[in-house]
């Protein structure tokens, strides 16, 4: 089974969560037991990446390390197209939609295309578009971040990607943000989509996760809260069970 296909799976049956690690934020060990204790709490799947570069030797450090400590899938969530492990199991190929540089549309894609096919990484096409503030990531990317109210561009391009075949679309307000993604912009877009809509930036609570599962989004991830907590374990278990408090029925 792929890890696409596995997703896909668990998403037919509940919501899901994913639990992001930043490779600069914490040593592999750390990465290692924040993956365990996120494992026992229930998430769905392991995301390695952040907004800023990484050495080699700390992204294959930290992938080995995770896949040590968890049966669950380890997904890239990559910068560039440098970052990159043959250790992980699949890849987000994903195109800042609503950058203004090329290089994250599709230019990066070239290079890092070639290395994933000989490295045996399973690619998951994603778009993935950064709403306000958009925090480093925007920064980072140059993306043109959506305005908040602009309700329509967002749906534009979350319907873009799906009409160019991407199997996911994720809306990003960053890593950190003090808000996240306005939950009516997240039930326009899962109003108008068919393919599974991810929502990060800004979820540091069971409440707001609820209510963006309760607007549509079908995987909720956390990242900067994992780092900041001593009981990760704790606060995920409740994050997770308000996401799956919500029927998928209810879409």
């Amino acid at each position: 089974m792929t890890v696409l296909e596995y997703l896909l799976e668990r998403l037919a049956a509940h919501r899901l969560h994913m639990t992001l690690l930043d490779p600069e934020k914490q040593s592999p060990d750390s990465a290692s037991h924040i993956a365990a204790e996120a494992t026992e709490a229930g998430t769905d799947a392991i995301m390695v990446g952040g907004s800023t570069g990484v050495s080699q030797e700390i992204l294959d450090s930290t992938v080995k390390s995770i896949k040590g400590s968890t049966e669950l899938p380890v997904i890239l969530f990559p910068t560039s197209s440098n970052a990159l492990s043959p250790h992980a199991d699949a890849i987000y190929f994903m195109s800042l939609l609503n950058s203004s540089n090329l290089k994250y549309v599709i230019r990066e894609h070239r290079k890092g295309a070639i290395i994933i096919k000989k490295l045996g990484l399973e690619p998951i096409a994603m778009g993935y578009v950064v709403v306000a503030p958009g925090m480093k990531v925007g920064e980072v990317g140059q993306a043109e971040a959506i305005p908040r109210e602009n309700v329509e561009e967002t749906v534009g391009y979350a319907l873009s990607a799906q009409y160019l075949g991407m199997k996911l679309v994720y809306l990003e307000a960053g890593s950190g943000a003090p808000l996240c993604v306005p939950p009516e912009m997240v039930s326009a877009v899962k109003s108008t989509v068919e393919i599974p809509l991810i929502v990060g930036g800004g979820i540091r609570d069971a409440d707001t996760a609820r209510e963006l599962a309760r607007s549509g989004a079908d995987v909720i991830v956390t990242g900067t809260l994992v780092e900041n907590v001593t009981d990760v374990r704790g606060v995920l278990t409740e994050i997770i069970s308000a996401v799956r408090s919500i029927p998928r029925t209810s879409d």
